[in-house]
């Protein structure tokens, strides 16, 4: 999977892929289906991935569930031309600070940052938050990951004194789709790489040089390079034929599951699933996940109306029967 430098980029542009978390029955960690998911995406997909997300459920895990899955990605990435991400979620700064403390210990350099919840931040309290993260840590590269569960969005202009401050902050992750704020971060924190999603990676590519955060386009790999690969090169025929395609995808995965769930892992599972049916799709409790009845039509869905985004080697009997 090639990336791209750019001068003045603290970070390349790439394809940034979660890796979910399969749990079994009992709630334990299937850590032979997490180490085969990994590894496909690895081998097939992107060598920049990252765990515990909001895809990974990483406001979901205990301590002891954090670091036992921790070992177990480290153990799958621990290789020089891949670059492994540790996501921490907490509303306790102490708690963020330990996690990457113990992941830091395992190896890992490069952590994606979200901010505490339970009340939005003032922004004294930003500053104090990336000081005991990306100051705490000058050997480490954080990417911040920017969305509404936060309470609180930071615009192109925080993120200016937040990079002018910070050197080892080097990205951000965008899973909105406003072209204003995203044509902001652009041209106000160009230094700062960019991650979006499917939705705006590809408007936002023909303004400047951004880098794909992926979900939906996840289903099909050869097809997810292929669109990250035309923003890159400004194919813009290509870019916005597959970008529209992709849009209306994503609307009708959503509307064909919120009745089951509404957490961003109990989509992106269907996802895993597509290429390991043996990837289960349940969520953390209290957290509900798809049930199997509705992933079988979603699945259908893509293999009969967007086919470009069906995997190229389902196994199709445990797909869609």
């Amino acid at each position: 999977m090639s990336v791209n430098r750019i001068p003045g980029k603290r970070h390349p542009a790439c394809i940034l892929a979660t890796c979910c978390i399969p749990w079994n029955e009992d709630g334990s960690f299937a850590a032979d289906t997490f180490r085969r998911s990994v590894r496909t995406l690895l081998a097939e997909f992107t060598q920049d991935v990252y765990v515990f997300g909001t895809a990974g459920e990483g406001y979901a895990v205990s301590e002891s569930q954090f670091d036992q899955i921790t070992r177990v990605f480290r153990e799958e990435t621990a290789q020089p031309e891949v670059r492994a991400m540790v996501g921490v979620i907490s509303l306790s700064l102490p708690t963020i600070v330990e996690r990457i403390e113990r992941a830091r210990e395992l190896g890992f350099r490069s952590f994606q940052i979200s901010l505490p919840s339970w009340g939005a931040l003032t922004g004294r309290e930003v500053a104090v938050f990336f000081r005991e993260t990306c100051g705490r840590f000058p050997d480490c590269n954080f990417l911040h990951y920017n969305l509404p569960r936060a309470k609180r969005i930071l615009l192109a202009e925080d993120y200016v004194t937040l990079a002018n401050k910070h050197p080892n902050f080097v990205a951000t992750k965008h899973g909105g789709d406003s072209m204003h704020q995203c044509l902001g971060l652009l041209a106000k924190v160009p230094q700062l790489q960019h991650f979006l999603t499917e939705t705006s990676y590809g408007y936002a590519s023909l303004s400047g040089r951004c880098a794909l955060l992926a979900s939906v386009s996840s289903m099909n790999f050869t097809a997810g390079r292929q669109y990250f690969e035309a923003g890159q090169k400004g194919d813009t025929a290509t870019l916005l034929e597959m970008q529209k395609e992709l849009n209306s995808l994503t609307g009708e995965l959503i509307a064909m599951g919120l009745a089951d769930a509404h957490m961003d892992g109990a989509f992106d599972k269907v996802f895993c699933r597509l290429h390991d049916p043996k990837f289960p799709l349940r969520l953390l409790p209290p957290y509900s996940g798809l049930k199997l009845e509705t992933y079988k039509r979603m699945a259908a869905l893509v293999r009969d109306k967007y086919p470009r985004w069906f995997p190229a080697r389902p196994a199709r009997s445990q797909v869609v029967n």
